[in-house]
């Protein structure tokens, strides 16, 4: 069964359309690059599937084990958020609030996982530092820490490298393809034609043409189209 899957999902606001009759499905494992022009309801679709909009008609259905809160999520950020007055540790461990319900602490069981994801994206010796006080890819590794607090099945990731120069954005894509590796579903936002085909396993490009298959598949589709090009 499916991870995750969308059918006829249709979505917009205020009654506008900006994505109709959308059909896919995820399965464990999977490394999913959702591509597309600026307007095209990429954003949108990952809200949609983190349930923080709702769809105007369609549903999406987890399996294969997942539940709805379990799956981990990197957004964009803003400047407000690049700012945050908080120690690194405590970002970390705030990605483990969807486990606490209403307890009002941490338990050692939380603290030892925020230290594991710490630990495996090599920020560990900035754990008593003022996030604010950190580069962007610095910053970048403590979100992606905290998204694993609250999962290790599927990571929701909006243009993670975005304002990264290139070799932290290799660094980056390196880690993501490794927790990919590790058996973590990767769905992420890219602009980067070039990076989603290396890293991605499917495709889905939505706008005027939509396209959900294999990288393999996209790539010998885009010539016929004439829409989008490889760099």
């Amino acid at each position: 069964m499916a991870q995750l899957t969308c059918e006829h999902l249709t979505l917009g606001y205020n009654s506008r359309i900006i994505i109709e009759d959308l059909n896919f499905s995820i399965n464990k494992g999977n490394y999913l690059c959702i591509i597309g022009e600026n307007g095209s309801g990429k954003t949108t679709l990952m809200k949609t599937l983190l349930h923080l909009h709702k769809p105007i008609s369609g549903r999406i259905i987890t399996g294969d084990g997942l539940l709805p809160d379990e799956i981990g999520y990197l957004p964009q950020q803003t400047q407000v958020q690049k700012d945050f007055p908080a120690s690194v540790r405590e970002i970390v461990l705030s990605g483990c609030q969807s486990r606490c319900g209403r307890r009002p602490f941490y338990t050692k069981e939380e603290k030892l996982l925020a230290a594991e994801n710490m630990e495996k994206m090599g920020i560990t010796e900035f754990a008593k530092r003022c996030y604010r006080e950190l580069s962007g890819g610095q910053q970048q590794r403590v979100l992606l820490a905290r998204a694993l607090c609250a999962t290790q099945k599927m990571l929701l990731l909006d243009e993670p490298v975005s304002g990264l120069d290139p070799i932290v954005t290799e660094e980056m894509y390196r880690l993501i393809q490794q927790l990919n590796k590790d058996g973590i579903t990767i769905i992420m936002i890219s602009h980067d034609i070039q990076a989603a085909m290396k890293y991605a396993s499917h495709i889905l490009h939505i706008g005027d043409e939509v396209f959900f298959g294999k990288k393999d598949d996209f790539r010998q589709k885009v010539p016929l189209t004439g829409r989008i090009k490889f760099l």
